[in-house]
């Protein structure tokens, strides 16, 4: 398997990732790992579709797939990417818990979120 070269600013970024992970606790908060934000994945998808493609277009694009992505796990459906992941609404039961600034014990609600299971071809290229 060939490998793309990796750019200066990805080692750096993989560095201090890698230095924020195995610094203790109270010194983590201190560094900052960077992620990308929508404008910058924005820019990402037009550079990928192409010069004539505008910023605009990008932008419509990468807002319908979210649409659609979040359209359906509102409705209680699975989306699965091919090659990429799968999203689906996991339940969460009410439980016990504790209020850690007093020890009191209280209960917790039942709620829903989002889960997000990375395909074997994403982890196999990380």
């Amino acid at each position: 398997m060939l490998c793309r070269p990796e750019s200066p600013a990805a080692k750096e970024k993989r560095s201090l990732q890698r230095l924020y992970f195995s610094l203790p606790n109270k010194l983590r908060t201190r560094i900052t790992v960077s992620a990308m934000n929508k404008a910058e994945l924005v820019e990402a998808v037009q550079k990928a579709l192409g010069e004539d493609a505008t910023k605009r277009a990008a932008e419509d694009a990468l807002g319908a797939v979210l649409d659609s992505i979040s359209g359906a796990l509102k409705a209680g459906q699975k989306v699965q990417i091919i090659g990429f992941g799968t999203f689906e609404v996991k339940n969460r039961a009410a439980r016990m818990g504790r209020n850690p600034k007093t020890g009191e014990a209280m209960q917790i609600a039942a709620s829903k979120s989002v889960g997000f299971k990375a395909s074997s071809t994403l982890k196999g290229s990380l």
